[in-house]
């Protein structure tokens, strides 16, 4: 075993569309124009000694070290900016290539520590690696002179440490920076001798602007910017692939470890969602795995009020099973269900859907994308015909414009948003629609072109008249309307988006947005066009979907890509941006109540016939409950015993009070996690699961992506002497104590399994997807290899299918009890409920739950910056402290959920999307005012912790 290293060729690769041939040391090689003498090299098998370039980067030539000879021409330029020409012939190696080499690398190390041996990048240091390549033995410069070595560390990040003595000023940090992340947080300050790296205004790294991306320590080749856990530990000896843990975009990973210990976690060049990038939880915040907290040995008991009594596997999952029985025996065999976790691998979520139709005998499970993204799932098909984004990332660079809908992706997918941002860069125009400014509406080198700012609640009938001037204005695409889409659903779309109601003029009061600015930004998504080369995407998140009219507003969407002609192409598209790492594939796998795996109806009988004459049972043809309809049929009394695998219920749902009634009310409750969680403390069955680290299988990501996960470390939840369980390996388990043999060998075979019976993976299986990397489904005969962009040439569903989306105001009001409007989201450095990035050393960043409000709205109730407020709603109220923000407009407050503490949707309402019942978290009545004490029900949580930490212990 070894760690695995990637070619780096040393530039970008040339996009010209011309083939030139050249010569170098001899070889004859064709690559295309444009491309770099240092790049047609390192193709023909020719590395030419460097240390300021790297393919990631822009060419730049300041080392030197990459000089070579060119036939006919005088000096000796630099290959990594001297572009090839057709005939060229270059030399790489000569005496007096090597002389100025050497001399080169002896003002290099003239000013660099000699602590090879000691230095952590010893053995993993291009410095190193060229001082040899060179063949350098001595530096003539005596010692004495000026240096750097005296230079004081920045160790101010929790992860990394900066230590300019080490640093030989190639710029890689700062154009990484810069030209990967976009933060621009570093620059080269001073001339000449004086050049040196700083962090913000001459600030430590922690008090500047950096992100804690880690694109700095990807680029750079010494010890100058280093992980600490390599400066403590060594570095790696061998190399697991894998895939992040945290949000949709499913960045690729290569876990660098020591025997079992993960020493550090470095993007994989070759993700093809990630292209080597990554963001601060990806790539720093996995210590969670090994956090104290976890719970490694199961746990039963037998009220919530009893203390958890350790037990081994066995009598774990016999009790689990008696108590699911004795359950079904006494109220029928519905009053049982599960929920499936978009935490968890597609293999581990397939076998509990699984389990609770083969097992349970009903259709009782669901997932937690109910209450985030299953209004993409039915409005994507209600109009396209299938229930996942349209595009591939990559596709955003080739957008012309882009329109950001309810979407923060600089703080919930920042990797993407990367991405994002350079295209802007190369002059992408950009439509934000968000009641924040959120930082794409302003950032370095990238504006908004306009930044409409609607009322939360208001996205239906923004979009409806954003439609409305597409339509009155002659900027549909006829043809492709009347070719691909249905042309009488068209028409009645076409009469009901002209009605006066839609005009901007009309929705301009109602969504706080002038008209000028609807039309303008209407006028630029459409020509987009240009005479059909152009494109415009729209990419949208949780501030679209959680709102009463979710599934209304994807159809709007759908609609009005449809209407001009941006579906089916590079730089287009309908893309909504997954919250956690699986929503997609936990949707794939089967986990709605009403869908078996594919999304095809449980009420079909040809689909259950499938997979009764597979799994070798009868399977229920009717829906079963939601995860609304669990909570109120346990408050009734009907719903007696839940599973819950890898979900949070009591933080991340809405209307907290409610959802803890409806858990006090069950006579059974099994939790599935890393962490004795909120959840837990309503459990009788505790069975531990594994991380991300610890497992096998496979994630989805936003762009239909299916990548591979891999076991890095044994799972923490083994009994002595044994190699731990994977969470499928749990639930096979409790099966076959219920009575239904399900087993499989490893995680593979349960893929094997998914593909036999889901035509869109018929094509998949982890023997592919270690050949190929990574698929996009569907993946079958008819695409081999996957498929970048959906409804090329046609729609799924065979016509495109224009839907009314009439605008229905939510009943959550604003009230003189109530006179703001809350709405949430997510930041940077948590992620979701907090589970894992709190036990992080994130929390440097973020450690508590903040209110953002209007200087305005503050001043009126006499808050100022810091101050402790009530939020309260009609439905409950905590506490927290206050951020005054011009971020905000009049009117609208806003708040993440990560901090249990906190409890942010205990004021959260009930109200959800008409067709899925996802929650309207986006939208909520309140009041907030100055307090100087926790609300009461912080004082009951607090209680409720102090106990179930007492029980844990």
């Amino acid at each position: 075993m070894s760690i695995l290293k990637e070619r780096d060729y040393g530039t970008p690769a040339g996009s010209g569309s011309r083939q030139v041939t050249v010569t170098i040391d001899g070889v004859g090689i064709t690559v295309s124009e444009g491309t770099t003498v240092m790049r047609a090299a390192a193709a023909a098998g020719i590395d030419i000694p460097r240390l300021c370039a790297t393919d990631s980067l822009k060419e730049f030539g300041s080392c030197r070290l990459c000089l070579v000879e060119i036939a006919g021409q005088k000096g000796t330029p630099a290959s990594c900016t001297t572009p090839v020409r057709d005939g060229m012939e270059v030399c790489t190696e000569s005496e007096r290539l090597a002389r100025l080499r050497r001399g080169v690398m002896e003002l290099y190390i003239s000013d660099h520590p000699l602590d090879c041996l000691t230095c952590s990048a010893n053995g993993d240091c291009e410095l190193q690696d060229m001082a040899g390549v060179v063949g350098l033995r001595n530096v003539r410069y005596e010692a004495g002179g000026r240096t750097h070595l005296d230079q004081p560390r920045d160790s101010s990040n929790p992860y990394f440490t900066f230590d300019p003595s080490k640093c030989i000023v190639c710029s890689r940090c700062v154009r990484a920076c810069d030209e990967i992340q976009g933060t621009f947080a570093l620059t080269i300050e001073g001339r000449g001798f004086d050049s040196q790296v700083v962090a913000g205004a001459k600030q430590a790294f922690l008090d500047s602007e950096c992100v804690s991306c880690g694109a700095c320590l990807q680029v750079c080749p010494t010890a100058a910017l280093m992980e600490d856990t390599v400066i403590e530990r060594g570095l790696g000896e061998h190399t697991v692939l894998t895939t992040c843990a945290y949000c949709g975009v499913g960045c690729g990973f290569k876990a660098e470890m020591r025997g079992e210990e993960v020493i550090r976690m470095v993007p994989w060049k070759d993700g093809k969602a990630n292209h080597g990038h990554s963001c601060v939880k990806g790539r720093f915040a996995w210590g969670y795995a090994t956090h104290k907290d976890r719970i490694t040995t199961p746990l039963i008991r037998d009220k919530i009020t009893d203390p958890w009594r350790q037990v081994g596997w066995d009598e774990a999952i016999s009790t689990a099973a008696r108590r699911l029985r004795d359950v079904q025996d006494k109220y029928g065999r519905k009053s049982i269900g599960a929920i499936t976790s978009s935490r968890c691998t597609n293999e581990e979520v397939y076998v509990m859907q699984k389990l609770v139709r083969a097992v349970f005998g009903n259709n009782n499970v669901d997932t937690c994308a109910r209450v985030c993204h299953s209004p993409t799932g039915y409005g994507l098909k209600q109009t396209l015909g299938t229930s996942a984004g349209t595009q591939h990332f990559d596709s955003v660079m080739q957008a012309e414009v882009i329109m950001v809908i309810g979407a923060n992706p600089t703080d919930a997918h920042p990797v993407f948003a990367s991405q994002m941002k350079r295209r802007l860069r190369e002059g992408a125009k950009l439509i934000v629609i968000d009641p924040r400014a959120i930082d794409l509406v302003r950032s370095p080198h990238v504006e908004a072109t306009y930044h409409l700012p609607l009322r939360p609640g208001t996205n239906v009938a923004l979009l409806n008249a954003l439609a409305h001037v597409v339509v009155e204005e002659n900027l549909v695409d006829e043809k492709y309307v009347r070719q691909r889409c249905d042309h009488e659903a068209f028409k009645a779309w076409r009469e009901f988006v002209l009605k006066p109601e839609n005009s901007p003029e009309a929705v301009s009061e109602l969504t706080g947005v002038s008209a000028a600015d609807i039309r303008a930004a209407a006028r630029l998504y459409a020509a987009a066009r240009k005479n059909g080369e152009g494109r415009a995407a729209i990419y949208y998140g949780l501030g679209v979907t959680e709102h009463s009219q979710g599934s209304t507003a994807v159809m709007a969407m759908a609609n009005l890509a449809m209407a001009t002609g941006n579906l089916g192409f590079p730089g287009c598209g309908v893309n909504p941006l997954r919250g956690q790492n699986n929503v997609q594939g936990s949707c794939d796998m089967g986990s709605f109540p009403h869908e078996l795996p594919g999304y095809r109806p449980v009420n079909d009988a040809a689909t259950r016939t499938l997979f009764e004459a597979d799994w070798g049972v009868m399977l229920d043809g009717e829906p079963g409950l939601r995860i609304p309809g669990m909570f109120n049929a346990a408050v009734d009394g009907a719903f007696k015993a839940l599973y819950i695998q890898g979900e949070d219920v009591a933080q991340s749902d809405p209307n907290i009070q409610h959802v803890e009634e409806a858990l006090t009310k069950l006579d059974c409750l099994i939790v599935q996690d890393l962490f004795l969680n909120e959840t837990a403390q309503f459990a009788h069955v505790f069975l531990p699961g594994t991380s991300f680290l610890e497992k096998n299988g496979t994630f989805i990501n936003a762009e239909r992506r299916i990548n591979r996960v891999r076991r890095a470390i044994r799972p923490k939840n083994a009994p002595p002497g044994e190699t731990g369980l994977e969470e499928w390996e749990i639930t096979c388990r409790l099966a076959r104590a219920m009575g239904y043999d399900m087993r499989y060998g490893n995680a593979a075979q349960i893929m094997d399994e998914i593909a036999r019976l889901t035509p869109t993976f018929a094509g998949v299986s982890f023997r592919k997807l270690d050949e190929v990397g990574s698929l996009q489904w569907p993946c079958n005969d008819a695409a081999p290899e996957g498929t970048e962009i959906m409804h090329v040439g046609g729609f799924v569903r065979g016509k495109g299918n224009f839907v009314i989306t009439e605008f229905v105001p939510t009943r959550e009001k604003t009230s003189r009890r109530f006179p703001l409007i809350l709405t949430t989201g997510r930041i940077l450095s948590q992620y979701n409920v907090g589970a894992q990035t709190r036990r992080t050393d994130n929390n440097i960043w973020h450690e508590e739950d903040l209110l953002e409000i209007h200087p305005r709205d503050a001043a009126d109730r006499n808050i100022r910056n810091g101050d402790r407020v009530v939020l309260k709603s009609r439905m409950g109220e905590t506490t927290l402290r206050a951020v005054l923000s011009e971020r905000m407009q009049p009117g609208v407050v806003y708040t993440t959920f990560h901090m249990p503490e906190t409890g942010a949707n205990v004021v959260t309402t009930e109200l959800s999307d008409w067709a899925t019942n996802c929650p309207e978290y986006k939208v909520t009545a309140v009041e907030v005012r100055r307090c100087d004490k926790p609300a009461s029900w912080q004082k009951h949580h607090e209680a409720l912790a102090r106990k179930t930490r007492r029980i844990a212990e």
